[in-house]
């Protein structure tokens, strides 16, 4: 009798041990089908466009996120908000100077998942967000709807060392200024 209980408890064991871990299993972010817009305001109005994905990666385990690695293609910033010949070109020109994001030595920008906290049908995420070679923790809540993502981020460029018409740098900019933040909208799917 004690055997045939030790070898139940031990089948149980094996059969649920099983069947509570699961292997951590990557899924390609479709780049084609995700969208990066973003917003950058000033005294006197804002500007907005689109920067496209190059790479991602979840971590999931089950249907649960664990983490995820994130490549952004600062290159591709684009305006959509001025018309060619009517400033785009001069303002995407700047955007991707060294003033901005410096995209000839820096042309990527990442975003890696450092750890995630299920909470309801939000996940809070904590990353390594890198622009312009420099990482900052950057805290993002994640929105899971079937194979896509959501998420806003609203970043301060001044921590990656963009200060170009900072008005909490420079004084005196008065209607020149430029805000701190300027913020995301990320569609990703799986």
């Amino acid at each position: 009798m004690k055997k045939i209980m030790l070898t139940t408890f031990f089948a149980l064991t094996l059969i649920f041990g099983a069947t509570a871990t699961t292997n951590p299993i990557k899924k390609e972010v479709k780049v084609k089908e995700s969208t990066i817009t973003w917003v950058g305001k000033k005294i006197t109005g804002q500007h907005n466009g689109t920067i496209a994905l190059k790479d991602g990666t979840f971590i999931m385990e089950g249907d649960q996120l664990t983490g995820g690695t994130f490549v952004i293609d600062m290159t591709t910033i684009t305006v959509l908000d001025l018309k060619a010949g009517k400033g785009k070109e001069k303002l995407e020109g700047h955007l991707n100077s060294d003033d901005f994001f410096g995209t000839e030595n820096h042309p990527t920008a990442t975003y890696e998942i450092t750890s995630v906290t299920k909470n309801g049908e939000t996940y809070d995420v904590d990353g390594n967000l890198t622009i312009k070679g420099i990482t900052v923790t950057h805290q993002i809540k994640l929105m899971q709807n079937g194979d896509t993502f959501n998420t806003q981020l609203n970043i301060d460029r001044t921590k990656f060392g963009i200060t170009f018409r900072s008005g909490s740098i420079f004084d005196g900019l008065k209607d020149k200024a430029i805000y701190d933040n300027f913020e995301l909208d990320i569609t990703l799917k799986i």
